[in-house]
């Protein structure tokens, strides 16, 4: 089978006009960026057909480093949804640089169900991450500025909360020191750097309803506290409004193509096992103002982006999807039932059988937050007729519907059974109102204990010391009715990343807390997650180059 990025070049783009066009997106909101590519203004959201909207959320079992395909089944059930006549939509994420130059190669979906153009999506796209970047970063300098400019005046920082970013995978930049040399240099202080999906800036444009809004958060971000122990803001370094010249066009979400020519939305880019996992709120609801059906993904496992795609983004944004689908494949199952990474494509009924655990984890997970679900079984050519069965079977005991999707090799037309299944799921019996994890009034400590507890299992929550600070502080300042975004292993419920299934009977340590009070949420650190990856021993870096001025390795 051809390689992805060969696929993608033998499919004939539609100029974006006319995708926005039979869209029914009007010329008049479209901002170009080359034939392929444009923006939508944001402007035109509309709130009634936002409503008559089927939302349809994808998410996964646990991840494992054989992949799981989430994206490719999320494009794969436009595709299929489109072939049945439905207007469908799929709304997805931006791909980060790092894991792109680091692990994956490129994050547009793939083989025959990919968005196009993918070269361009999966490096600079419409520089949305790099408005993010510059942004994050001008706050850290006109900061530091006005600490260096004031000092002589009796200004200082008791502590400063507000680190800089990069969208690439850079271990040594974890932890640095800042104002090396003359004083003409700077205030010398450590500092560090976290990749840009981690960004609060990323957050917060993520979870932004408008302009306004996303001023009105931006003057809100806590950089730290002064010497006299008041909480110092952006609003109070007085730049709210130049950082948020910065991001005027990255807040309106862009438009592409899939490998069959309908409309897919690309808008934002947060990690879901260090951020909040999901596609802008903007990106969404402008694919539902236009499509009947929207199919948008949250990153890693069910127990990471379906999580905080419910209690966070749904409850701000008042979103009530219609069903979710949990993607599985056979190679991951027999991974979480310990069968070892090499011989997953190999048969092994007993491995698979085993790795159901992990999948009945997930259903009763989604299921808690009174969700309709169904499985996709993501379909690789190893994949055999009995493993695929056994897998059906397993899910009709359950009474969850069970479809394949072949959309990898077959495009629309490999997605259909699933596609069929979700339109008739969804007439028969869609999901009802959401039931959060928990409410906004529950305090800190309780609202990590019920996700901990309930969605990943935990026997014991422990905090450290600086957490337990941050969370007195939190309680302070008033910032206690944030929902929490728990960053921790993708591979894994607890916070080992080795223990594949469903760990039990585990400890969830809290390490840190990140108060983000601009996207009015509080990131809990478990474990030893880093918010800055660190590159592997190979990179996908080194296999990517210009052949015959075209590219190579973006797969």
């Amino acid at each position: 089978m051809k390689s992805d990025i060969e696929i993608a070049r033998s499919v004939e783009l539609k100029k974006i006009k006319y995708v926005a066009l039979d869209a029914g997106i009007p010329d008049e909101s479209i901002q170009y960026y080359g034939r392929y590519i444009a923006k939508i203004d944001e402007h035109i959201l509309n709130e009634k057909k936002i409503n008559k909207s089927n939302l349809v959320l994808v998410t996964a079992i646990t991840p494992t480093k054989a992949g799981i395909g989430k994206t490719t089944v999320s494009i794969g059930l436009a595709l299929g949804l489109n072939r049945l006549g439905k207007k469908a939509f799929c709304a997805l994420r931006e791909p980060s640089l790092g894991p792109c130059f680091g692990l994956k190669g490129g994050a547009a979906g793939g083989g025959y169900a990919q968005v196009l153009p993918m070269e361009k999506i999966n490096l600079h796209f419409t520089g949305d991450f790099h408005a993010i970047t510059s942004a994050h970063n001008m706050i850290a300098a006109l900061l530091d500025n006005y600490i260096y400019q004031n000092k002589d005046n009796g200004f200082a920082m008791k502590e400063i909360l507000w680190n800089r970013v990069l969208d690439i995978n850079d271990r040594n930049l974890r932890y640095i020191v800042t104002g090396l040399g003359g004083k003409t240099n700077g205030v010398m202080r450590e500092s560090s750097f976290d990749i840009t999906p981690a960004s609060e800036i990323m957050a917060i444009l993520c979870l932004s309803k408008d302009i306004d809004d996303l001023r009105r958060r931006i003057d809100n971000i806590l950089l730290g506290f002064t010497i006299d122990n008041k909480p110092f803001t952006v609003k109070d370094l007085g730049v709210s409004g130049a950082i948020t010249v910065l991001l005027k066009d990255a807040l309106s979400p862009n438009l592409v193509q899939t490998t069959e020519n309908t409309p897919a939305i690309i808008h934002g880019g947060p990690f879901a096992n260090i951020a909040h996992g999901c596609n802008s709120i903007i990106g969404t609801k402008m694919a539902m103002s236009f499509g009947d059906y929207v199919i948008t993904e949250a990153g890693f496992g069910a127990d990471l982006g379906a999580e905080k795609f419910y209690n966070i983004k749904c409850r701000k944004a008042n979103l009530i999807p219609k069903l979710t689908v949990i993607v599985v494949t056979s190679q991951g199952l027999k991974m979480h039932g310990g069968v070892a990474l090499e011989d997953i494509t190999k048969p092994n009924m007993e491995g698979l059988q085993k790795g159901f655990e992990n999948l009945d984890k997930h259903i009763s997970n989604i299921r808690l937050f009174g969700q309709t679900v169904l499985v996709a079984f993501n379909k690789y050519a190893t994949d055999s007729e009995e493993e695929i069965e056994t897998i059906r079977q397993h899910c009709n005991s359950l009474g969850v519907g069970f479809a394949v999707n072949n959309a990898f090799c077959e495009g629309g037309k490999g997605a259909e059974e699933l596609a069929a299944l979700v339109v008739n799921t969804i007439e028969k019996s869609p999901s009802k109102k959401i039931h959060y994890t928990y409410k906004d009034t529950e305090t800190v400590e309780e609202k990590i204990k019920k996700v901990a507890t309930k969605i990943y299992g935990a026997s014991l929550i422990t905090f450290s010391s600086v957490a337990r600070k941050k969370i007195a502080l939190i309680n302070e300042l008033g910032y206690d009715k944030f929902p929490i975004c728990i960053a921790k292993t993708q591979y894994s419920f607890s916070t080992d990343a080795k223990k594949y299934g469903v760990a039990k009977n585990f400890e969830l340590h809290v390490r840190d807390i990140v108060i983000n009070a601009g996207a009015e949420m509080n990131v809990v650190i478990a474990g030893d997650i880093m918010r800055m990856p660190g590159l592997p021993k190979v990179p996908q870096a080194q296999k990517i180059d210009i052949v015959n001025n075209e590219i190579e390795g973006l797969s």
